[in-house]
């Protein structure tokens, strides 16, 4: 194998990256349990009120028009879908934070 390739070169870069990134991590203060609860809680706030919202905006749909079609339950997916991608956003926020 040829160890003077790109990849190679790149190595001891990548390490010291890690390496930094690493002693940041250890001397930066850890995260609380409040802090965890706190995360927990929004995720499922991102996902129940969208989906909750969408539901009432469907029932209502279905009691105006008088429509074959159940607006309540169409929404209802597109509400928990809305709120994964929600939730989705905002850990993926605060994981880049870390």
């Amino acid at each position: 194998m040829d160890e003077t390739g790109p990849h190679n070169e790149r190595l001891p870069d990548e390490v010291r990256k890690k390496v930094e990134k690493k002693l940041d991590a250890r001397r930066t203060e850890k995260r609380s349990l409040w802090h965890g609860l706190g995360l927990f809680g929004l995720v499922g706030w991102a996902v129940a009120l969208p989906t909750v919202a969408m539901v009432a905006l469907g029932v209502w749909l279905d009691r105006t028009l008088d429509d074959d079609y159940s607006w309540t339950l169409a929404l209802l997916l597109a509400g928990v879908f809305l709120g994964c991608m929600n939730a989705w956003y905002w850990v993926s926020k605060e994981s880049k934070a870390e």
